[in-house]
């Protein structure tokens, strides 16, 4: 035994077999000997009764200063009751965030949460999150890492905000999991970037300009009844655009549409005769449940924002979302003294948070509103003249 300093370990020539030799300054520090002539730093102590040995590097790319500091603090841990063999084999075993997504998807997404919903975090995943921190470890990831991820994004607040929000729900599963210790997901202390909300409806020279659009658009073949219906049935009930993509026959009845599931589960949606009359216009096809057949009469009409973009180009509408459709109707809901509990139900709110947004939509009613109330004022304060 000696003390193992570089110039000693450098001296050692290769034997026949495999040795370590220990130091005599520091117990436990080793470094084990290859005939080949490679060595390598270790550290053996005892956990539980059981002796366990975790390799500190090779000669060469650690110094032995640097690999008895090494040793030291294995040992410090050793005596706080840690493992540091189990710990790094833990950290070798853990898996990469794209690996957890995977797991995500499959045990927690499509078990819990709408189809829609898992196709947006698929789609999250893949394109946002995966192609810049999918090959970190599970184990490894930072506060740092996350927050420069976040940084990235900066140019696209929403997507750069939804991101860490599912990095935040695969984490703590995770802790769940245990693939991390508990309480210690780095993505919950991210700030989240302001979003501007989109405020965009249409007055009542829109609407009747989308509505010639929609009937010239007809009459000349270039969108289909099932198109053109389905524009109309979203302004005349409010549902959401997959409600009326996927309305099945069974669902219709005189009064309402009975849909037994939603984005907010069983959804009662009233519908208006107008509504009502549209859709008996449309044709039933043999085999085919739903309302708003695709474009050659099988299924339902996958893509009505193909449609809609010409549509809407045609008519000078080219900021117009079809969810601004839902907007729309939420805004003249309003403006026609429509109350936000009442609203709320019509449109599915799970609370009246959701709704209270709509009703900021309203810039109209909101001054209409104001001027009466000022008109009030004035007349009781009298002339100011």
């Amino acid at each position: 035994m000696a003390k193992l300093t570089t110039r000693y370990v450098e001296s050692i020539t290769p034997k026949d077999g495999e040795i370590i030799l220990w130091d005599d300054d520091l117990g436990g520090f080793g470094l084990r000997c290859y005939p080949s002539g490679r060595k390598v730093y270790v550290v053996q102590y005892k956990l539980h009764g059981r002796t366990r040995r975790r390799t500190l590097g090779k000669h060469t790319v650690v110094t032995s200063d640097e690999a008895r500091k090494q040793a030291k603090l294995v040992q410090a841990d050793v005596a706080r009751g840690a493992d540091p063999s189990a710990e790094r084999k833990a950290r070798l075993r853990s898996p990469t965030i794209k690996e957890l997504g995977k797991r995500f998807l499959k045990e927690h997404v499509e078990l819990h949460c709408k189809p829609t919903t898992l196709y947006d975090y698929r789609n999250l995943l893949r394109g946002v999150v995966n192609p810049v921190l999918g090959g970190i470890k599970v184990s490894e990831i930072t506060f740092g890492d996350i927050q420069n991820f976040h940084l990235k994004r900066r140019e696209t607040p929403y997507q750069a905000n939804r991101g860490v929000m599912v990095l935040s729900k695969m984490l703590n599963l995770a802790e769940d999991w245990g693939l991390r210790p508990m309480n210690t997901n780095p993505a919950r202390r991210i700030k989240r970037y302001p979003e501007v909300e989109k405020k965009r409806y249409l007055n009542d020279d829109e609407q009747e300009r989308l509505g010639g659009v929609l009937v010239d658009a007809l009459k000349s073949g270039e969108i289909s009844r099932y198109a053109f219906a389905a524009f109309y049935l979203l302004i005349l009930t409010g549902c959401r655009l997959g409600e009326i993509q996927k309305l099945r026959w069974d669902y219709v009845t005189p009064t309402h549409l009975e849909l037994p599931d939603s984005k907010t589960g069983r959804r009662r949606i009233p519908l208006p005769r107008e509504a009502r009359a549209m859709i008996e216009t449309l044709e039933r096809r043999e085999g085919n449940p739903f309302v708003i057949l695709g474009e050659r009469g099988e299924g339902y009409y996958n893509d009505l924002q193909k449609p809609w973009r010409r549509v809407r180009e045609r008519a000078g509408l080219e900021d117009v979302r079809l969810h601004d459709l839902r907007h729309t109707y939420a805004s003249v809901a309003v403006m026609n003294g429509i109350d936000p509990f009442t609203l709320k139900e019509i449109l599915g709110h799970k609370n009246l948070t959701t709704t209270l947004r709509y009703v900021h939509l309203s810039d109209d009613a909101v001054q209409k509103a104001a001027g009466q109330i000022a008109n009030r004022l004035a007349a009781s304060l009298g002339s100011m003249a």
